[in-house]
């Protein structure tokens, strides 16, 4: 150590004073070196420190959603199998609406005019309004899209709405109903020939009613197929579903069962069909359904508020993850 301190004491002139002034610097930096880098430690474990929140815990600004409970859960695969069986029986209703188009050629060129009128046309319109509001439901309640089930919700208020402001039009115009009635039963009356599922209709009603015509059996004379004054075998006659007895053996219908009934009198008449009309025996069946029908629409609000309350509940699932997002 003497030896190191005389060295290091040396006159800068003396021999040697070079290599002591190269030495020196060298010197202080390994002293200083220790200090150095402990400083800079020191310095890293300070920004380190001061690092923002989000790099120390990513989940304090990405949190995760919770899971939902079981209730929830069960709410929403039951929402899934509802909106499922209606999108079903949609799209039912609707290929059994475009197979009755198609199977009568409504859809052809020359039938468009009356396909306005067309019965199945109310087969095919509430079987596309169904089937896409019951899909908007399954994928809303598939996805937890808010979109889809604010769309499906606001879709099922407002048919609910349309509904019961028909049901309202109907309770106040009841005392037109009776005309309203008369004016379809004729026109199904006058298209009897040329629309099958009108026919099928009429003879259906005048089968389980035992009823014939409007206001009797004689307003079939209004028909071009089966006033006296038309050509063929069945002028001057009634369909077939207005006679008494309409199966052959028991099991065949007889369509000429009432050919030339309305060349006979009243009395000879009713030895062969039913001579009272449907207009009467139709309102007094309505009368006596009322509340079937009551009940039936009852259960129908039902459904749709179940539906509502069920997509709502979904809804009140998925804001508050939305709200801390």
């Amino acid at each position: 150590m003497a030896l190191s301190r005389a060295w290091l004491s040396r006159p800068r002139g003396a021999a040697g004073g070079g290599e002591s002034t190269q030495l020196l610097p060298q010197v202080s930096r390994l002293v200083e070196l220790p200090y150095s880098s402990s400083d800079d430690d020191d310095s890293s474990l300070a920004g380190d420190t001061d690092l923002p929140a989000a790099e120390q815990d990513p989940g304090a600004w990405c949190p995760v959603p919770p899971k939902p409970g079981p209730f929830s859960q069960c709410v929403r695969y039951l929402a899934f199998l509802w909106n499922l069986l209606f999108l079903l029986l949609g799209l039912l209703a609707l290929a059994v609406g475009v197979w009755g188009l198609l199977a009568k050629g409504s859809l052809q060129g020359e039938r468009l005019a009356p396909l306005g009128s067309d019965p199945m046309l109310l087969f095919v319109l509430a079987g596309l309004g169904a089937s896409t509001v019951s899909l908007a439901g399954c994928l809303g309640a598939l996805r937890s899209s808010p979109c889809l089930l604010r769309f499906f919700v606001g879709a099922v208020l407002t048919f609910g709405g349309l509904e019961v402001l028909g049901g309202l039009l109907l309770l106040a115009a009841r005392h037109r109903l009776r005309d309203a009635l008369r004016d379809a039963l004729l026109l199904c009356l006058l298209r009897y020939q040329e629309e099958p599922d009108l026919r099928f209709l009429v003879d259906e009603v005048q089968r389980s009613l035992r009823c014939c015509g409007l206001g009797s059996y004689r307003d079939w004379e209004t028909n071009p197929y089966f006033n006296c004054s038309a050509p063929g075998a069945q002028a001057c006659s009634v369909p077939a579903s207005c006679c008494l007895d309409p199966w052959q053996n028991g099991t065949v219908t007889n369509t000429q069962c009432a050919f030339g009934v309305l060349r006979l009198g009243d009395v000879a008449a009713g030895t062969v069909v039913h001579l009272g009309g449907c207009v009467a025996q139709l309102s007094a069946w309505l009368r006596g359904q009322a509340g079937g029908i009551v009940a039936g629409a009852a259960v129908l609000v039902l459904v749709e508020a179940a539906g509502v309350l069920m997509a709502l509940k979904m809804l009140g699932d998925i804001a508050p993850v939305g709200a801390r997002d």
